[in-house]
């Protein structure tokens, strides 16, 4: 018999909230150098903001009263990039951040407050300033790390953008150069990371490019690490497709859930959606009707084991696509609406920083603008939505563990049922402009209906059916009571 697919418990509680680390809050305690951009400028490719650690430690308050209790950053090590994919040293927590110290500091002040941190790894490739790769740019063949990469003929052309990188790089970037990772001290190197920061404390990882380091049993000696140091350390990858491959219980608990990201953004910004790529190679979205809308979702529930589905990153957006408003034409509503749909199905929602104010941008680095700390800034009725919305999903057993049931998908009327050990919650959506009277069939599912989140005109049961009058672009969720 084969062993049950087992991924950690905590993740179906967890609500994330994504922090790109130089935009998000910085704190006086962080010593910083100078020719830092002001923070309230619009963000450039190169550019440093200065946020750090400590920023972050100081906002827990305002990170909790939303709801929080899960963080994923963006990459912390030391690195010559704003967004530190360009790792230098894998050990050491980039001294603008606030380095080790800071990472201590915080990492313990959020597991005090029952906050999990997740870290950014980097593992399919360096950066030019990485020690090893370094070695080679200054010693050539005769460097010992030779074979840690793939050079093409000496020297290495690292600096000369004229030309295409003579060694593997990612994308051909010369600033990005591929381990080899069928070196076995390449592999026991990154093994090491991995188990290293786990033991430091954090509690997962969220892998960056993993499918180009194209060998099962690297990723499956990497679970076995990881999860020797803590078994409950949450491993998720960054993958935009079907994962069927990484997510067999052996190697990986979850992905990046950009099928989710992009039929919600495709249904709920339908009447809205703007003329731009949404981001990891796709084209632009098309609106998608309830029916299809269902029937992607369906298949999505599907694709996986139930306790991979549980525990999917569901993410309306992220640093490598524009963001959600941006996404949607600055409709408002559809965020609200895709938020409430977030939080009430399978799989723990991340919030990208920012997103629950307001912010807005288009690709890179327009997406990656800094987060402003004077409230009059923010859209406070989107920010209390969004806390209603998480609220909901942390009083309700049934919307993190509960199974799934498509109810109704007819044009812009879609509903469905979370069951959990007795509680019954139908979530419901009129996407319309317009006030819709809606026959929810719920056969012989029992109870009588009431409204436990949105206000319905009217509501009542009819036998097999709920009849409930909803007003345009809103999310209803009802209890049915016994």
């Amino acid at each position: 018999m084969s062993q049950a697919i087992q991924t950690p418990e905590w993740v179906r509680d967890a609500v994330f909230y994504q922090i790109f680390p130089d935009r998000f809050a910085k704190s006086e305690r962080v010593v910083k150098p100078s020719n830092l951009e002001a923070w309230d400028e619009p963000p450039t490719v190169f550019g440093f903001k200065g946020g750090d650690l400590l920023g972050v430690e100081e906002r827990l308050d305002y990170l909790i009263d939303l709801g929080i209790n899960a963080i994923y950053f963006n990459p912390i090590f030391q690195s010559a990039s704003n967004h530190r994919y360009h790792t230098h040293d894998y050990f050491q927590v980039d001294p603008l951040l606030g380095g080790d110290d800071a990472f201590r500091t915080l990492l313990d002040a959020a597991h005090a407050r029952g906050v999990r941190v997740v870290l950014d790894g980097v593992f399919n490739h360096c950066s030019r300033g990485f020690f090893q790769f370094n070695h080679l740019l200054e010693c050539g063949a005769q460097s010992p790390y030779v074979s840690w990469f793939t050079p093409y003929h000496f020297p290495l052309n690292a600096y000369d953008e004229d030309h295409e990188p003579n060694y593997a790089a990612w994308w051909n970037l010369h600033a990005l150069p591929k381990f080899n990772t069928n070196n076995p001290q390449v592999r026991e190197f990154l093994w090491t990371i991995g188990e290293y920061w786990v033991r430091f404390g954090i509690d997962g990882w969220r892998l960056d490019v993993p499918y180009e380091i194209d060998d099962d049993a690297f990723w499956q000696e990497f679970r076995l690490r990881v999860k020797s140091a803590n078994p409950d350390t949450y491993i998720v990858g960054e993958i935009w497709r079907e994962s069927q491959r990484w997510l067999q219980g052996d190697q990986f608990d979850a992905v990046m859930n950009y099928i989710f990201t992009r039929a919600a953004t495709a249904f709920f910004g339908a009447q809205t959606l703007a003329a731009v790529t949404p981001g990891g190679g796709y084209p632009p979205l098309k609106p998608l009707n309830a029916e299809v809308f269902a029937a992607e979702m369906d298949r999505m529930l599907g694709l996986y084991d139930w306790a991979i589905t549980s525990a999917q990153l569901n993410l309306l957006g992220s640093h490598d696509t524009a963001r959600f408003l941006y996404m949607v034409g600055g409709d408002k509503s559809a965020l609200r609406l895709a938020t409430l749909f977030q939080m009430a199905m399978p799989g723990a929602p991340s919030i990208y920083y920012g997103d629950e104010i307001g912010l807005t941008g288009g690709h890179e680095p327009a997406s990656r603008g800094a987060m402003p700390w004077d409230e009059s800034a923010w859209d406070q009725g989107l920010r209390a939505d969004f806390q209603r919305a998480i609220a909901l999903r942390h009083a309700n057993p049934a919307l993190r563990r509960g199974t799934y049931r498509t109810l109704l998908a007819r044009g812009a009327h879609f509903a469905f049922l979370r069951e959990h050990e007795g509680q019954r919650l139908i979530v419901v959506f009129n996407t319309s402009k317009d006030q819709q009277t809606l026959t929810i069939p719920v056969g012989d599912t029992p109870g009588g209906p009431r409204a436990i989140f949105g206000e319905p005109v009217a509501l009542r049961r009819d036998d097999a059916n709920i009849v409930l009058a909803a007003p345009g672009r809103s999310g209803i969720v009802l209890a049915l009571d016994s």
